[in-house]
């Protein structure tokens, strides 16, 4: 526990460069310097005076100090400042009538001083914001500990002496007995736990020093017939402490733990407080023939049990009260108060037991796009009112949890007659509503996941929690919003599972290689550029159509390294037919970039390392994007403008079939449309079908983009095209995606198709 006695506030450095102390410090070391020196001093109006006035200098600062503490304080100092000055009031009254009668006014003084002082402490050294009361616990088990030794061997033999007055008697065992409740405020003080401030140590310091003089001058008469102007000295010592703790800016006390803890030092001293009682038995029949303290050390025992029994009451109720906090923290989800999924699973058991029930599993597709764009706070606000919104739509005896990040879960019990399909129904409709979040308003697509219960079936809740996400899991493959679940979901999730683990054998063997298609002019049929596509001979499935492996790999990961080998497999094979075929070779290469790796932070950096090591230029690749890729923004955008600004050329795949094309051709940057091979199919097939495919072009022309159109498998479409304004095409017409395309024949193929 490192004693701090920095001050708080900052000090002003003079002309020499030097800082001064604070006033406090200032004080303290200039008090301690004057102490020592009066110790000195023999006793003579001199020393007295040097007392007075230095008793007076500590009054007066602890009132300056008084006055600049915070309200909450105020009391315990002003408390503080009469005990002190009642004490010096018993200093000037034994200097000036001396040592002769006894007792005197000066012991008045000086014992109605003890409780000003003792209170004082008690009240500056609190915790605020404590109310346990352990510390006051402690306190009583050292005092009567400590007393009921002090009555055995010190106050009884002075009481029971019938050569003193009374008043004599009780004067001189009022001194061990403040001495007493001294020792029973400083032993919690000293043992406290956590950080004490400069404050609290010079509060403690000076109750110490206070403390060991009282115990010298009681106990100790030989000391002080020989040394006791240190004695003195020692209480003048403790006044300079306690000025100095007013002066200090820092509050005395600090703000309470969250809980009395019970350290070991404290045990320690409290168990030999405990022990105190039998030694001091011990020591008597020992010795024999004296008088044995039966009425104190009974009367003390039962109250040392007493305390004991309420401070352990105290922690076991406490130990109650913690576990059932732990067990809600551990039950509870934070951000949202629903039960979390161990909870739910508990409900939902009992659910099950009692009767028919429907579990209905909740993710927001696309959420994360909403922390990328808006925020995580944005994001937490969204989450918390979905959940108050499934909350609110619960009926008696139903459950909803926070399953995961975006996963929710809810169970509707006693689903007969059709309840169930009501109660989904009703969800549905609920998450279907815009969610504010802040200043916004979130149209969040929920997907959903439904697997029954019925009566009789004693499906487990994990089993039931399992079939509620395959059906999820379903819905989200065939991009429909709901899917209840059956038993065939699970033979088309066993095969999911099984084809992505051969895309990470197969990635591992190498079973995976890359073709190529040409991008032509369709005024020359010359090829300009080639599209680079990822093909999957399995060893044992044969061809699998990107259409089934590509979504297993973005729903694992797997297509981020997928993409990666695509890229530098088609980058490095750029750049050796540029060296090979000069300028029969393509301008540039298409490759194209899934949502997920756009969305991973490093991308636009292992992009620029591809292109790097292949040694072309940026403007030589051109990575094409889907509309759904970019249409949550965030990461994936960001990614777009970073390779866009260091020269990389953006495509946006799939044109017109995704959620805001025009919007996103305002926002994101773009060089290259590509048109959807449903929309080419169409243009030949009359009735105003080619609208959309001139409308792009117009499109693209009026914001200065090429065109490519996908998918064109006659003459006449090219031709059609052609007429329309469209300068580059690809499709099976001009060539199927081959390893080796031939860059220089392809010409002839088109115009013989055109003629």
């Amino acid at each position: 526990m490192a004693l701090n006695f920095t001050g708080d506030v900052p000090n002003s450095p003079d002309v020499t460069g030097l800082r001064h102390p604070p006033w406090w410090l200032a004080w303290l070391l200039g008090g301690t310097v004057a102490v020592a020196g009066w110790s000195l001093l023999p006793y003579g109006w001199i020393a007295v005076l040097l007392s007075f006035l230095l008793s007076l200098a500590v009054c007066a600062m602890m009132v300056a100090g008084a006055r600049r503490r915070d309200r909450s304080e105020q009391p315990g100092w002003w408390v503080f400042v009469a005990g002190v000055a009642t004490w010096v009031a018993g200093d000037l009254v034994y200097a000036t009538q001396g040592a002769g009668s006894y007792p005197s006014w000066a012991d008045a003084f000086y014992l109605g001083a003890y409780p000003l002082l003792t209170t004082a402490l008690f009240l500056l050294t609190r915790r605020r914001g404590s109310f346990w009361p352990g510390n006051l616990i402690d306190s009583a088990i050292v005092a009567i500990s400590v007393g009921i030794a002090y009555w055995t061997f010190v106050i009884e033999p002075i009481v029971a002496d019938d050569t003193m007055p009374l008043l004599a008697r009780a004067v001189t065992a009022g001194y061990p007995t403040m001495g007493v409740l001294l020792c029973a405020l400083l032993a919690p003080m000293l043992l406290r736990r956590g950080p004490h401030s400069a404050g609290m140590w010079l509060l403690t310091l000076g109750g110490v020093v206070t403390l060991v003089c009282n115990a010298v001058y009681t106990l100790l008469p030989a000391v002080m017939e020989t040394a006791g102007s240190y004695v003195y000295s020692g209480y003048l010592l403790a006044y300079v402490f306690w000025a100095a703790a007013a002066a200090h800016p820092a509050p005395t006390a600090g703000h309470a733990e969250e809980s009395d803890s019970l350290g070991w030092s404290r045990l320690v001293v409290l168990t030999a407080s405990m022990l105190l009682v039998p030694a001091i038995l011990l020591v008597q029949g020992e010795h024999g023939g004296g008088r044995m303290s039966w009425l104190a050390v009974g009367t003390g025992s039962m109250a040392l049990f007493v305390l004991v029994v309420t401070r352990m009451s105290g922690y076991i109720r406490r130990a109650h009260s913690q576990a059932r906090r732990l067990r809600d923290l551990a039950m509870r989800d934070d951000l949202t108060g629903l039960p979390n999924r161990r909870a739910f699973e508990e409900d939902a058991a009992r659910g099950v037991a009692a009767g028919p029930c429907r579990l209905v599993m909740i993710d927001l597709a696309g959420f994360k796009h909403v922390n990328d764009r808006l925020g995580r706070a944005a994001g937490d606000q969204a989450l918390a009112a979905v959940a108050g919104r499934l909350r609110a739509s619960l009926r008696e005896g139903d459950t909803v949890a926070r399953m995961g990040a975006d996963e929710f879960a809810v169970l509707a019990v006693d689903t007969r007659d059709g309840e169930g399909d009501a109660v989904v129904g009703r969800l549905v409709d609920l998450l279907r509503r815009p969610v504010v979040s802040g200043e916004h308003e979130l149209l969040l697509n929920a997907r959903f996941g439904v697997a029954d219960s019925e009566e009789g079936d004693a499906v487990p809740v994990p089993e039931l929690v399992r079939r509620a996400d395959t059906a999820r899991y379903a819905a989200k493959a065939a991009g429909s919003q709901l899917m209840v679940y059956h038993a065939d979901l699970d033979e088309r999730a066993d095969e999911t599972a099984r084809l992505g683990a051969d895309l990470r054998h197969s990635l591992d063997d190498g079973d995976f290689h890359v073709v190529y298609q040409p991008i032509v002019e369709l005024r020359t049929g010359r090829v300009r550029a080639c599209e680079a596509l990822v093909r999957w001979r399995h060893p044992v499935r044969g061809f699998v159509s990107p259409a089934d492996f590509v979504p297993v790999a973005e729903d694992n990961g797997l297509i981020v390294e997928l993409g990666e080998f695509v890229m530098r497999t088609s980058c490095h094979r750029f750049a050796a037919w540029r060296r090979e075929l000069g300028a029969d070779a393509p301008s540039y290469i298409s490759v194209n970039v899934s949502a997920r790796q756009l969305s991973e932070p490093g991308f636009p950096t292992v992009v620029a390392g591809i292109i790097a090591e292949a040694g072309m230029e940026p403007a030589q690749l051109l990575v094409e994007v889907t509309e759904t890729a970019l249409f949550g923004g965030g990461t994936a955008v960001q990614a777009v403008e970073t390779l866009h600004g260091a020269g990389v050329g953006i495509a946006l795949d799939d044109f017109g079939t995704g959620h805001s094309s025009l919007g996103l051709l305002r926002t994101v940057p773009v060089d290259v449309l590509k048109v959807d091979k449903s929309f080419v199919d169409e243009i030949i097939e009359g009735g105003g079908r080619a609208v959309i495919v001139d409308a792009l072009i117009h499109v693209s022309k009026g914001l200065g983009l090429r065109a490519v159109a996908e998918g064109v498998e006659t003459a006449e479409q090219a031709a059609y095209l052609r007429d329309l304004g469209y300068e580059f095409a690809q499709g099976y017409f001009f060539g199927r995606p081959v390893p080796d395309p031939d860059f220089t024949g392809n010409g002839q193929v088109l115009a013989a198709g055109q003629a």
